[in-house]
């Protein structure tokens, strides 16, 4: 699939094998950046012992979206991203190391 068509699909959709998020996935960075971010987005939710309505309340990002992210069926966007960190105290980007 032509990068430019890229996000037509979810970033689960680029599993190659295994299932989301510990599956191995194909060459598709955004994808990756995607999984990871959902691996970090569940350890610091995990770590406060917060639920995703806890979460949504203190970001201002809505339950779906925050569920959407952690299934990877949705590409967050970098305003989601930021509101998500600034309430974990966390960053979730995961930068250059996918």
């Amino acid at each position: 699939m032509p990068q430019g068509d890229a996000r037509r699909q979810p970033p689960r959709a680029y599993c190659a094998s295994g299932a989301w998020p510990e599956a191995v996935m194909e060459e598709h960075h955004g994808a990756s950046v995607a999984q990871a971010l959902a691996a970090r987005l569940q350890a610091a939710i995990t770590k406060r012992q917060w639920s995703v309505a806890e979460l949504s309340r203190r970001s201002g990002v809505a339950r779906f979206t925050i569920a959407k992210a952690l299934a990877g069926e949705a590409w967050p966007d970098l305003l989601t991203i930021a509101n998500l960190e600034k309430a974990l105290e966390v960053d979730l980007w995961p930068g250059r190391e996918v």
